[in-house]
């Protein structure tokens, strides 16, 4: 029964956030992309923050009245998993099988998906952020029940860098979902259709895989990891957030108005009256400066576990080099259709693609 109870935890709690994102308060903010035969900018209902809070309340609630054991998830994670794995599955189907074919075959549009921005109830529920906050929640909850296990199992003599782990795995969620309307300006919200590599993702790999650092660390005894090489640790991460906000905010606030400044940064743009690209500040360092943020912050998440010496967790960073260097090619190619000339001119002015100075 109780395996049971594991497989379907997933299809349960995703349930329960399509319902907390559809009937809790949020506030509704253009994004970057237009509607279908329109030129007016789509909007999002966006209450992430809120629905974390309320999710992770009933949570506790559940844990404190007996319910269900604080490591609950974590007793079950394989079968929570495969439930995951399932709901994922049947979600990219349904958005693809229904829908005209785009690509040539069937696994291309499978992978990739058919649908720009499938919505419900006038936008009240959008697809791709629906599934972005329900990974990021389903994290969240996988982080905190992996960490009490490993509190039951050594109590006062945990590891401080499971901990500190379990800290920055959770900042990343929160600060996510604070700064939710950022995303509506990024790669994959205006660039990619819903598919397997988008829904599976958000709701399969998203929630259990990012979590593999705990996943290996928890049940390890504590690595005495030196507290200064843990403020090191936690300061790699901390510098990789630095450049993966600062440069989603610059373009974030660039898109808004071309004028503003962000930190006391002017814009700095190439331009040909019509078309205008962003080419200093943190995008005057490297073409996806916030790539090489992303990937420094999953260091520092290994690091922090003190267990650097095990593969397990270093498949986390290795997933974004995987991811990114991909999309950084086809990103560039979708800015040079975009902006001609003036993106050669940009690449002559930042020749670094990722890692400034180096690639």
């Amino acid at each position: 029964m109780e395996t049971l109870a594991g497989f379907l935890a997933p299809a349960l709690i995703y349930l329960y956030i399509f319902i907390l994102n559809a009937v809790l308060p949020g506030r509704w903010f253009k994004g970057y992309i237009n509607g279908p035969h329109s030129d007016e900018k789509l909007k999002y209902r966006l209450n992430g923050l809120l629905v974390l809070a309320t999710v992770i309340m009933t949570w506790v609630l559940l844990c404190r009245f007996g319910v269900m054991d604080w490591n609950w998830l974590y007793a079950y994670r394989w079968q929570g998993l495969a439930g995951a794995a399932a709901i994922g599955l049947v979600f990219s189907f349904a958005m693809v099988l229904p829908y005209p074919r785009v690509k040539r075959f069937f696994l291309a549009d499978f992978y990739l998906g058919r649908l720009d921005n499938p919505r419900l109830w006038g936008g009240r529920i959008d697809a791709k952020m629906w599934l972005y906050l329900t990974g990021a929640v389903m994290l969240e909850l996988n982080v905190l029940s992996f960490t009490a296990h490993h509190y039951i199992i050594n109590g006062p003599d945990g590891s401080p860098g499971v901990y500190l782990t379990a800290a920055l795995l959770t900042f990343f969620v929160i600060d996510y979902l604070t700064f939710e309307k950022v995303h509506l300006y990024t790669y994959d919200i205006f660039a990619e259709k819903v598919g397997f590599k988008l829904g599976f993702g958000c709701l399969t790999f998203y929630p259990y895989f990012y979590a593999i650092p705990l996943w290996v660390a928890v049940g390890l005894p504590d690595a005495q990891t030196p507290t200064t090489l843990l403020v090191v640790f936690a300061i790699i991460f901390f510098t990789g957030w630095t450049l993966a906000r600062g440069a989603n905010m610059q373009k974030y606030y660039f898109k808004k108005d071309p004028k503003q400044a962000f930190l006391g940064i002017q814009p700095g743009v190439i331009t040909d009256g019509n078309k205008t690209v962003l080419a200093n500040g943190f995008w005057g360092l490297s073409r996806h400066i916030n790539y090489l943020g992303e990937i420094t912050m999953a260091v520092g998440i290994v690091l922090c576990t003190g267990h650097a010496d095990r593969i397990w967790p270093w498949l986390y960073p290795l997933y974004y080099i995987a991811l990114l260097l991909p999309r950084q090619i086809a990103d560039d190619k979708r800015c040079a259709l975009k902006y001609g000339t003036l993106w050669d001119q940009y690449r002559k002015k930042v020749p670094y693609r990722i890692i400034p100075w180096v690639y």
